[in-house]
This record gives C-alpha cells, sequence and structure tokens, in this order.
C-alpha cells in the first residue's frame, strides 16, 4: 500500500495533465455538439418544400452516416483520410479530435433534440401564434423550455459518455487521461496498478457527472412546475363566514 501511495505521488503530474485535457475535450466537445445537435434537430422538425427539399435530405443524410459509424472510424477518418486525399479540416491531433467528436455526438444530440421538440403538443406553439405570439418567441418562450426539460437526461447520458469515449483520442496522441495512463504503464511496467488507477478517476468523473445532471435536471423540472397559491391566503379565502367574523 505505501508503495502504490508512493507511485500515486509520483505519477500525479501526468495523470493531472491528462485529466485537465479529458475535460477540456469533454465539455468542448459536449459545447459544440449541442450547438451542432440543436441546430440540426431544429431543422429537421421543420418542413422544407421545393428546392429546400434537399436541405433535409443532407440533414438526414448526415445523422444516419456519422450514427452508423463507429467514433474511433470518424477519428481515424478526420485524422488520418481526409489529409491524405488533401482534404485538412484540423491541423493539430486536439483540433482533429475535436472535430470527430462534435460530428459524432452532434449526430446522436440532434435526435434528441429532435425527439424532444416533436414531444412537445403541437396545439401549444398553436395557442401561443394564435394570441400574437411571434413564431421565434412562441418558440423561445413555450416550446423550448419543455423540450429542454424533455431532452436533459438524455444529454447528461451523452456527456457521461463522451467523458468516457475520449479515451479514444489517445490513438492519434492527444494527451488525455488514457494516454497519460499508458505512458505510466509503459514507464513502470505496472499494469494494474496503472489501469486499475485510471479506471477509479473515470469511475469519479461518471458518478460526478451524473450527479450534476441530476441537480440540473431536479432544477429544470421545478422551474416548470405551476406556482403554489399561498395556503393562508387560500385557507382565508376557504374560511366559511361567520357572525363573528362580520362582528370584527
Amino acid at each position: 500500500m505505501r508503495s502504490y501511495l508512493d507511485d500515486l505521488i509520483s505519477w500525479a503530474p501526468l495523470l493531472l495533465a491528462g485529466l485537465g485535457n479529458t475535460l477540456l475535450m469533454s465539455i468542448a466537445g459536449m459545447a459544440l455538439s449541442l450547438i451542432v445537435g440543436f441546430a440540426v434537430g431544429l431543422l429537421r422538425t421543420l418542413a422544407f418544400d421545393g428546392p429546400m427539399r434537399a436541405v433535409g435530405w443532407i440533414l438526414k443524410c448526415y445523422v444516419e452516416v456519422l450514427r452508423g459509424l463507429p467514433l474511433i472510424v470518424t477519428l481515424f477518418l478526420v485524422y488520418f483520410g481526409l489529409p491524405a486525399v488533401g482534404v485538412r479540416f484540423a491541423e493539430t491531433p486536439i483540433q482533429a479530435g475535436l472535430l470527430a467528436l462534435t460530428l459524432h455526438l452532434g449526430a446522436y444530440l440532434s435526435e434528441t433534440f429532435r425527439a424532444a421538440l416533436l414531444a412537445v403538443h403541437p396545439g401549444q406553439l398553436e395557442a401561443a401564434l394564435g394570441m400574437g405570439m411571434s413564431r421565434f418567441a412562441a418558440y423561445r418562450r413555450i416550446v423550448l423550455p419543455q423540450a429542454l426539460v424533455i431532452a436533459v437526461p438524455t444529454l447528461g447520458s451523452w456527456f457521461i459518455s463522451l467523458l468516457k469515449e475520449t479515451s479514444l483520442l489517445s490513438f492519434i496522441s492527444v494527451g488525455e487521461l488514457m494516454r497519460a495512463g499508458v505512458v505510466i504503464v509503459n514507464q513502470t511496467f505496472k499494469p494494474f496498478e496503472g489501469y486499475i488507477t485510471l479506471g477509479a478517476i473515470y469511475l469519479v468523473l461518471s458518478l460526478t457527472a451524473s450527479w450534476f445532471v441530476g441537480k440540473i435536471e431536479a432544477r429544470l423540472t421545478r422551474s416548470m412546475r405551476p406556482q403554489e397559491p399561498d395556503r393562508t391566503q387560500s385557507q382565508a379565502v376557504r374560511q366559511p363566514m361567520t357572525a363573528e367574523s362580520l362582528n370584527g
């Protein structure tokens, strides 16, 4: 045990650096994926007519293709495949990894957002438009808050999954947590201690993220509930009138 604690102290700088990159890639990848997923999901709920129907087909192809490819294949295509044919969207492994994560997760999140938007009863949008609201205001104030409450549990699950999937970035030399663990094992020849430490860190990250998601979901749910009337005032209204009350 003493030897393992000494090892942890010596491994700490490398593990902390890898942990920082893992959190950076996870948060940045989730933020960009939310933007892409929301935009694609919202557009896919709209009805396109005429030449604009091609937009719907393009978005559908993007979602189906990216959901059908494993993340590791998307990652290799972005980092190795496209530059080989003269197409380069990223200059560094971190940029390539972030692009691959965004394309991959954005396709899945688009379906999450689309399902959440379609789950809101269309009559609420029609009622808001009938009251004179613009479509933008109706979506912002009526549809989107309800869709967000519906989508949050699934979005949280995808973020937890993303925390673990960043380990694949080690294949393109991104210095995240998994790569730090591999370097430690290769240097110390202690695979059990090294990988059990990695597993413990990923477990703590997942549990912490799950706790935060639960808190956010509970807060959003409370904010969407109608406020209850004040109990004191309600009882005063319901109190029957008597002769004493009339006489003061």
